[in-house]
């Protein structure tokens, strides 16, 4: 029977351990410092130890934190590490919030501990991952045989066999053609093709790894007889679409199939997203209430009409939504909108940005050229109109973080690659927001930024960008 490998965090099942055990010990630490005594003497303490024990594991389940972390060099692992560490710290500080248990400990204790985890964590980790690839780890050998192409030998066996953590060893390399190599990176060439399952049938081969056509008569016999013989094979699936997306085998109406993505969530990160934007979409609409309930008699003072403004946007994957903010323009706006297009800063009309933009509530030329502006401009310039989309968060058409919609004549415009910024729910904020805003004219960029977001998308990032998008609210900083 074939042992599969771990997949996810749990392949990484011993840094994990070793995180969990690094960070009671800073604990202990901490607390023998600051009260010369065993930390879980105290039934308090004993929670906290509690509290940081599932904090780290939740962390690292649902951020992914230990993504790569064999492959991440001395930099990359410190600011991965320290990312984990506030996000521990995160967890813990909402729980003491929401309990309002925060006076219990001491504050001296828990700055330590998280002192002392930033850096023998990181230690732990750099010094664990200098054990792995340096000790002689005794395990269970496993013969993989590999079928290659001759033109593609040198390439796939260089990619095996620089994987020191992989578990198997190659044992000998079939190639397609009848050739008079004799070996490849020093795995010695044992047959051809024709020949191949005969050997598998006399030798002692756990797996075969595959790289070849698929649609190779040999290739087929080979698999049907790797079948018979119950020996698993490995099937290289080749690079049929560019590179930078996820590829991983699921089955959909009892039929096993190849799934791409740019990226793709678990079940748990997918929930974990929703209950956080079910609580954000809770808060923000209070806030939104509130809101609308200050500025709304200002606007219909100004501009007679609704409050609100509904409009119909593009959703994740095409799908029409309606979207709501608090009304910042005249009640024509978007028949102005044609006549203005000459103003756009955003050339190719993908996106539409003016600098001063007449529509806007309040805004006036006045005779002697002053631009004056009013209420419209302020709830702008601080982002109140965006608001009431916490209505659409908590109806589920958006997330707290995500990409902006566009509206319905920009996705008319889109090409192919504009299309991927559409692969997850639309966001009241996201990359681009924190990365310029109104600043940035270039739609390409745009775009760059909210696929850059897609691809590397976590709950940890979501956070990073809620933190940002708070400075940039503070500073105002790109608004329009």
């Amino acid at each position: 029977m074939y042992k599969r490998n771990a997949q996810g965090w749990s392949k990484h099942i011993d840094f994990m351990l070793l995180d969990i055990i690094i960070l009671q010990l800073c604990l202990m630490l901490a607390y023998y410092i600051r009260f010369i005594g065993w930390v879980y003497s105290l039934h308090e303490y004993r929670n906290l130890g509690i509290l940081l024990f599932f904090s780290d594991i939740l962390v690292i389940v649902l951020n992914n934190s230990l993504h790569d972390v064999i492959k991440r060099k001395v930099v990359k692992e410190a600011i991965e590490h320290s990312k984990h560490c506030i996000y521990v710290l995160a967890v813990v500080l909402v729980y003491f919030f929401s309990s309002q248990l925060g006076d219990v400990y001491s504050r001296l204790v828990l700055g330590l501990t998280f002192v002392f985890y930033l850096l023998f964590g990181f230690g732990g980790r750099m010094f664990w991952k200098f054990f792995l690839e340096h000790a002689k780890i005794r395990r269970v050998r496993n013969n993989m045989l590999v079928v290659v192409t001759e033109d593609s030998a040198e390439d796939i066996l260089s990619r095996l066999l620089s994987d020191k953590q992989a578990g198997y060893e190659i044992v000998g390399v079939v190639l397609l053609e009848t050739t008079n190599l004799k070996s490849v990176h020093g795995v010695p060439v044992v047959c051809d093709i024709r020949k191949a399952a005969n050997y598998i049938a006399k030798e002692w081969i756990d797996s075969v790894y595959i790289n070849a056509p698929i649609n190779d008569k040999r290739i087929v016999r080979l698999m049907d007889a790797c079948a018979i013989m119950a020996v698993p094979t490995h099937y290289h699936v080749p690079n049929m679409v560019r590179s930078g997306v996820k590829r991983f085998s699921e089955k959909i109406g009892g039929t096993t199939v190849l799934t791409t993505a740019i990226n793709y969530a678990t079940p748990i990160q997918t929930l974990a997203k929703r209950i956080f934007d079910i609580f954000a979409g809770l808060i923000g609409s209070l806030a939104a209430l509130i809101i609308m309930a200050i500025v709304g008699p200002i606007i219909k003072k100004q501009s007679p009409g609704p409050i609100l403004f509904k409009q119909e946007r593009i959703g994740k994957n095409g799908q029409h939504i309606k979207i709501y903010k608090i009304r910042s323009m005249t009640l024509d706006a978007e028949d102005q909108k044609k006549d203005l297009m000459e103003q756009n800063r955003v050339k190719d009309g993908l996106m539409f940005k003016m600098d001063f933009d007449p529509r806007i509530i309040g805004n006036k030329i006045l005779p002697d050229g002053t631009k004056k502006t009013g209420i419209g401009e302020f709830i702008r310039k601080t982002s109140l109109d965006e608001f009431p989309q916490f209505f659409n968060v908590l109806m589920g058409t958006m997330s707290t973080v995500g990409t902006r919609p566009p509206t319905i004549d920009e996705y008319e415009q889109y090409h192919f690659h504009h299309r991927a910024r559409l692969a997850v729910k639309p966001g009241i904020t996201g990359m681009w927001q924190v990365s310029g805003r109104s600043e940035i004219t270039d739609f390409e960029e745009v775009v760059r930024l909210d696929t850059e977001y897609i691809a590397n998308w976590s709950l940890g990032l979501d956070l990073t960008i809620l933190f940002k998008t708070i400075g940039v609210l503070f500073s105002r900083k790109g608004a329009m």
